[in-house]
Parts: structure tokens; sequence; C-alpha cells
């Protein structure tokens, strides 16, 4: 996560990991299937009524409840975007009338973002959707994450009996 953050918000150059042999055929599939995922996702959240990045963040509220609350700061880090463009989509769900914003009773610098009976039925539906979408896409996403997983881990695990395993 600290790479990516240096990438994205700092410009720096992050070193990638020395490849011996890149097979693109898997990580053109794996891409595939994550793409292929995300968009039927997207033409669901848009049919229900709502732009892909506001499911999003609707889904990260619910995931953070009981656990951490749902600041713009926290959303921002979570959705991987920008603190400006979280507020953004805040301010149409509040519209929408599926969340509520209010100042944290510690901090009032600080602002909670909460679902709204609106916002959880919608949430519902397209969860129950992305949920049915995994049953049948999900294996294979898994198996060309898996492939991938195996062929980058090649010479770096340790044998049974500790030794290194020699790259193939």
């Amino acid at each position: 996560m600290k790479a990516y953050h240096e990438v994205i918000y700092t410009r720096r150059r992050v070193a990638a990991m020395p490849l011996r042999a890149v097979d693109y055929r898997a990580l053109a599939d794996l891409r595939y299937q994550i793409r292929r995922f995300l968009r039927v996702r997207e033409v669901a959240a848009r049919t229900a009524g709502v732009e892909p990045q506001q499911y999003l963040v609707l889904l990260q509220i619910k995931g953070l409840e009981g656990h951490e609350v749902a600041t713009m700061s926290v959303l921002a880090e979570r959705l991987q975007i920008r603190h400006h463009a979280v507020v953004q989509l805040i301010d149409r769900l509040v519209r929408a009338g599926m969340v509520e914003r209010r100042r944290d009773g510690r901090d009032r610098r600080e602002v909670v973002v909460r679902l709204r009976p609106a916002g959880e039925r919608v949430l519902k539906r397209l969860a129950g959707y992305s949920l049915a979408e995994l049953t049948t896409e999900g294996p294979s996403l898994v198996a060309s994450l898996d492939r991938l997983v195996m062929q980058s881990m090649r010479g770096r695990m340790p044998s049974r009996n500790g030794t290194r395993k020699v790259p193939r």
C-alpha cells in the first residue's frame, strides 16, 4: 500500500520486483477477469440508480461499521481517491437521501458518514448481485490470481526440508 501511495501521490518511482519470466497471458487474463467482474458491477449499479463509485462508497461505509469510523479521510483511503472526490460523491449521496453526514462528537474537524435506509436498500440489492456473480465468475478469477501468485513465488519459497527450491 505504501508503494502505491508513493507512486500516486508523490510521483516517486518504485522499483518493480525482478521477474524471471513474465507470463503475459496469465497477467492479461487476471486483468480481464477483474475488469469483467467490475464492469458487470458497474452496469448493475447504474441500473439500481447510482453511479459505480457511489456504490463503492456505500459498500465501504457499511463494511467499516463496527470497525472504523467512516470519515472522509478513511473513505478516500479505502477508495484510493482524493479527499475532494469523496466529498463530491458524498454530496450526491446526501442529495439522494442515501447517506447522512455529521461532525464527529470527539473531533469536530472530522465528518462522519452513515448510511440511511435508502442507501441500505440499494446496497443490499447490489451486494446480493455481487455475491451471486462471485459464485459463477469467482472460480475463474481465483484461478487467474492463483496462477500468477504461484508463478511469482517460484524460487522464493523454501521447500519442505528448509532448502530453497531451484527456479525452473
